[in-house]
């Protein structure tokens, strides 16, 4: 069997797949797509011996009946089988230990992700120094949106008249 710290990296591969994807999983059960990926992004899947067919087929044998996720220990049974598939000329073990290798310390890989660009005529609009009029108003000196405060009138509701000069001095007087 492969050693521990190879195990724990193993686990820790397990949890950051099962995490992928999916605001509200937890790490302890991993889904189809998820098991997939991780085939996938490891190289288990060579396209010859194993295939994504063969990884959804060994899904499927090794979860519940009813379930549709599978666990760490489940998820080590799936590698089993996939092993003797993808590593033919070695023994049980060895085929175990080398899967484990390919998996062992692997996080999902983000592939086709965009990247906002700002070129030309984007860079022009969101440059807020050449704002001018009303929309200047929307923004601080830093560059920075005001928000509400920037886009409405705020009503004030101190009880003095707009533009008052002695506003908020009238409880000192009194107090006197």
């Amino acid at each position: 069997m492969a050693g521990s710290t190879e195990m724990a990296s193993l686990e820790e591969s397990f949890r950051k797949f099962a995490i992928y994807g999916d605001t509200k999983a937890t790490g302890q059960e991993m889904n189809g797509k998820n098991w997939a990926k991780l085939c996938k992004d490891c190289k288990v899947t060579d396209g010859k011996s194993v295939t994504g067919t063969d990884v959804d087929i060994v899904f499927s044998k090794v979860k519940g009946k009813t379930a549709r996720v599978i666990n760490y220990e489940e998820f080590k049974k799936a590698l089993e089988e996939l092993a003797q598939k993808r590593f033919k000329d070695k023994s049980k073990e060895e085929a175990f230990e080398a899967i484990c290798q390919l998996v062992a310390g692997k996080e999902p890989i983000n592939v086709g992700v965009t990247k906002a660009k700002t070129v030309g005529a984007v860079e022009r609009l969101t440059d807020t120094s050449k704002y001018t009029g009303s929309h200047k108003e929307r923004f601080d000196e830093t560059g920075k949106g005001k928000g509400k405060s920037g886009r409405e009138n705020i009503v004030d509701n101190s009880g003095y008249v707009s533009a008052y000069k002695n506003a908020g001095t009238y409880d000192a007087k009194v107090k006197k």
